[in-house]
């Protein structure tokens, strides 16, 4: 009874964060099977992705500024735009810009979630604890992932000329934030650890402000008006 009560700590932060996005877009609900794809594509690209930051810690060595910017940031956000870009970006079903928030979560809140079974298994956790990292690193994951998709989903939709710079924000941005939230996590200096709250407090605040702009940009939104003015 106290592995099922962990392990159901350790999933529904996931889900519950991936179905307050998905019931976020106002005109075009994506497909559920299409999400729930993308959501354990992402659970399965965690093992190949921590036999990767392994292979490079073991060669080149471990500090703080690596583990966080190399490793965390860049080899996982750079997982997750991989696989987003090579199915999603070209689908018939990413049709409108917050689409590619729910996409992009999809993916990152699947790997969260895969982190947080393994934590739960693999080291001693209690339900207190997972709730933290709930409100740390699977939360952290669903802010990365807004981000990237919200790139992605302006470059779907911008003219030819600025969708490669956009697809570059859509990389760098979350691989970037990632690597300051990991450390300020994993930094020597303890009293950065306090900088957490404020940040993860700001980083929504953006987050959810960038949901209303997708929002406002879908193409849906303007026909759902016409029709009204016609009625």
């Amino acid at each position: 009874m106290l592995l099922f009560s962990i392990l159901t700590a350790a999933v529904a932060p996931g889900i519950a964060l991936l179905t307050y996005l998905y019931l976020k877009d106002r005109y075009d609900s994506e497909p559920i099977h299409l999400v729930m794809k993308l959501f354990l594509t992402g659970m399965l690209i965690v093992v190949p992705v921590m036999v990767i930051q392994r292979g490079i810690e073991l060669w080149l060595g471990s500090n703080p500024f690596l583990l966080s910017f190399g490793l965390s940031g860049g080899i996982e956000e750079m997982a997750k735009w991989f696989v987003l870009y090579h199915i999603i970006f070209n689908h018939t079903e990413f049709d409108e810009p917050y689409d590619g928030i729910v996409y992009a979560a999809s993916i990152s809140l699947g790997f969260a979630t895969l982190e947080n079974i393994m934590y739960a298994v693999y080291l001693p956790s209690t339900f207190t604890t997972l709730m933290l990292r709930a409100l740390l690193p699977v939360s952290g994951h669903a802010l990365f992932g807004i981000m990237m998709g919200y790139y992605m989903g302006k470059a779907k939709f911008a003219p030819a000329r600025d969708s490669r710079r956009l697809l570059a924000y859509s990389l760098v941005l979350p691989a970037l934030w990632h690597g300051i939230y990991n450390w300020i996590l994993t930094s020597d200096v303890k009293q950065l650890a306090w900088v957490i709250v404020p940040f993860m407090a700001v980083f929504w605040i953006w987050g959810l402000g960038k949901i209303g702009r997708a929002n406002a940009r879908s193409p849906f939104r303007i026909v759902g008006r016409e029709e009204e003015v016609k009625l």
